[in-house]
């Protein structure tokens, strides 16, 4: 089992397969509207055109589990993330990241590369880089920049 056996829901309501990034390196995060980290979209973004063209992709992940900081619904989420930040990398429907009703793809993350302390996850912008044949590589702490990730990103391509 890998990250391109899972599908996961778009912000249209419409099903994604995983699998159609197979080849690619992803950087799959949890990510939050307004939290403290909500400017690391721009560094996401940076990191994503600076990669894309060699087969680098982003996948965000709207979640309100850490302090209500992204409440709004995926449609004022994906238009928040578009005018603050210009993202282009793909946005996924809102997850749960914790607890018995995570999503599926978070609960197979968090047992592949666990936590300093534990496997949950702590925060938002909790990031998981995985390699083109859709394995986990390397899990990263929310305070972690994404342009601290260039090396990795570069060696995974």
């Amino acid at each position: 089992m890998n990250v391109h056996d899972f599908s996961v829901k778009k912000m249209d309501g419409s099903e994604q397969s995983l699998s159609d990034y197979k080849g690619d390196v992803l950087l799959i995060v949890n990510t939050a509207s307004k939290c403290g980290f909500t400017p690391q979209f721009e560094g996401l973004e940076q990191l994503y055109n600076d990669y894309k063209d060699q087969g680098f992709t982003v996948l965000g992940f709207p979640c309100n589990q850490f302090a209500n900081q992204d409440p709004g619904s995926d449609e004022e989420i994906a238009d928040f993330c578009q005018l603050n930040y210009g993202v282009s990398f793909p946005m996924f429907s809102k997850v749960n990241v914790n607890g018995a009703d995570a999503d599926p793809l978070f609960k197979y993350l968090t047992n592949e590369a666990k936590g300093v302390l534990t496997k949950q996850i702590k925060w938002n912008f909790t990031k998981f880089l995985v390699n083109r044949d859709g394995n986990v590589i390397e899990r990263y702490a929310p305070k972690t920049k994404p342009e601290d990730l260039k090396a990795d990103v570069e060696k995974a391509l």
